[in-house]
């Protein structure tokens, strides 16, 4: 079974080959539309990404004006068709929104990540994250068990041929929160202790005694892929929103803020001994 792919990723690469393409052509945005006899607000919808159906014909427009090789005529051809598709993820909307974060996880080659409340959702068994939805108590059953569904199958990434590295840094405070039964906690403390064994999965925890940190604005994700052409990607959000970070400057202050928490943690052998004893108040 081939690896699933993002049709995000594959749109932003095409976005910044086009525009890098034109770039080099040395041609404004309006004159290249003009000469490719595209509408100047499609190429710019598809150089800025945002377009979700490309056309064929414009995509052969543009690799005629930029003299494309016939090899790069044909991959950019199939990243605007793989642009198109539709990832699992797509039938979970109503749990995702529009903005789902399992449409970069799926092609993403590395993940670090701060979380200050809760175990990160790939590393949740199911009945600890049927704790968490149940929580709000604004959620019927049905509702439920779909966001524990989702959560469950994005942890695929973690276990597919090349899995994503997970390098997660967990506040003590997420130790500390109680589901609805001590038994779900300690299972779900068994299930990081487990996890923590895996090559492609490294734990650490921010003890309280680490005093005020580089993060206390809140949970944060990078994300990081295996091609120049993808740049890294962060992603943050609240109860009503979703926000999902670019711009170079910006992600270099979540850079530094993550090397930050990680000289601050427990290393992860510490880690893993401060979260035996965790499990085990809860027995």
């Amino acid at each position: 079974m081939n690896q699933p792919f993002s049709p995000t990723v594959r749109r932003r690469r095409l976005a910044r080959e086009l525009r890098r393409m034109r770039e080099h052509h040395g041609l404004q945005l309006s004159i290249a539309a003009k000469e490719a006899s595209i509408p100047q607000s499609t190429l710019s919808n598809i150089e800025s990404a945002e377009a979700r159906r490309i056309k064929p014909r414009d995509i052969d427009a543009l690799a005629d004006l930029y003299g494309a090789a016939p090899d790069v005529r044909t991959a950019l051809q199939e990243l605007a068709q793989e642009s198109k598709e539709k990832g699992w993820w797509s039938k979970y909307k109503d749990v995702f929104g529009s903005n789902a974060l399992p449409d970069f996880e799926v092609e993403a080659s590395m993940m670090r990540m701060y979380q200050c409340q809760v175990i990160p959702g790939l590393l949740q068994t199911p009945a600890y994250a049927e704790a968490i939805f149940r929580g709000g108590g604004t959620l019927s059953d049905e509702e439920v068990q779909r966001n524990v569904s989702a959560r469950i199958k994005r942890q695929h990434v973690l276990s597919r041929h090349k899995p994503l590295h997970l390098w997660a840094v967990i506040d003590e405070a997420a130790l500390h929160r109680l589901p609805s039964s001590r038994e779900i906690m300690r299972e779900q403390l068994q299930h990081l202790l487990n996890m923590a064994m895996h090559h492609n999965i490294d734990i650490q925890v921010l003890p309280f005694s680490a005093g005020m940190h580089a993060a206390l604005s809140g949970s944060f994700v990078m994300l990081d892929f295996p091609s120049e052409l993808d740049p890294s990607i962060v992603y943050t959000e609240t109860s009503t929103d979703i926000l999902f970070v670019q711009e170079s400057a910006s992600l270099q202050r979540y850079v530094a803020d993550f090397a930050h928490l990680n000289a601050a943690a427990l290393r992860t052998t510490e880690s893993i001994g401060f979260l035996q004893q965790s499990m085990e108040s809860y027995e």
